[in-house]
């Protein structure tokens, strides 16, 4: 996307590898799993999110771990979301932002708030990187996650959207290792399972279309799903909206797409050498 400036309705999102922060609709309050930590910030009045099996939280911010159904409401019909990737991050980095008292949050609101103003006040351009994201929201880079290289290629490859899905096969030979071996080495590395991985990158890479007049279907086969029914479920269980009422709403979307640093295209290199 060329240098452009926000839609007068205010909806934007910054999307890469690692982060995503969206603002606009939130859409019916349904169930959703999103596989990333979920930071809500209300942007004005207040959120109620409720994560199945824990009483509901009220205020101005929640924050949902990877994968944990919830369910959220707000005072407004926007809303601002930032995602933070799990094997992107060091364990216990969202573990203790989380566990922060009433007072930390409620600055960590104000900071997303104030740069959201930013972010329309401004023109952007592709290209951010990780750590300029974490700068513009948390003042600082997050500490990240140290992965074992063969974990990190077999990220890099789910990642290569090319109409055929990554089997953990494919990985675990890219590994030199077992199928078995490769699995359990995944998930002690990254927190998740191969496969419940998988599907969220797929639907998250969604994302990257959700302003543009698309055919779904096509779309659908474009980033790995098998048929319509199955893309139509995934994108309802993460998002807790069909794939069509989630375009619907897009329509006035800015999107701006990140790009890698230097140092974390060398590091990238030396994890597949």
């Amino acid at each position: 996307m060329s240098e452009m400036s926000c839609p007068g309705s205010g909806h934007l999102m910054l999307i890469s590898p690692e982060r995503l922060f969206y603002a606009g609709l939130l859409g019916r309050p349904r169930r959703r799993a999103v596989g990333g930590f979920g930071i809500y910030t209300a942007i004005a009045g207040e959120l109620r999110v409720t994560i199945e099996g824990l009483p509901t939280q009220t205020g101005v911010i929640a924050i949902v771990p990877p994968y944990h159904a919830h369910t959220i409401q707000s005072d407004h019909l926007t809303i601002t979301n930032l995602v933070i990737e799990p094997e992107t991050i060091a364990p216990g980095a969202m573990a203790s932002l989380a566990a922060a008292d009433q007072h930390m949050q409620h600055k960590l609101a104000v900071r997303i708030r104030a740069a959201y103003s930013e972010l329309l006040a401004t023109r952007r351009r592709d290209g951010f990187t990780t750590a300029e994201f974490d700068a513009i929201f948390f003042g600082e880079p997050l500490p990240r996650r140290d992965l074992d290289p063969r974990i990190a290629r077999a990220i890099a490859c789910i990642s290569e959207f090319s109409g055929n899905a990554v089997t953990a096969a494919d990985c675990a030979a890219l590994a030199n290792l077992s199928q078995s071996r490769f699995l359990h080495l995944f998930k002690d590395e990254t927190g998740i399972a191969f496969r419940a991985f998988r599907a969220w990158k797929r639907a998250r890479h969604m994302l990257h279309f959700v302003n543009e007049d698309i055919n779904l279907a096509h779309l659908a086969q474009d980033i790995g799903y098998p048929d319509s029914t199955h893309f139509s479920h995934s994108i309802r269980r993460f998002y807790g909206l069909k794939p069509r009422a989630i375009f619907s709403g897009s329509r006035d979307l800015a999107i701006y797409r990140g790009g890698q640093s230097v140092a974390e295209r060398g590091a990238m290199r030396q994890g597949r050498a």
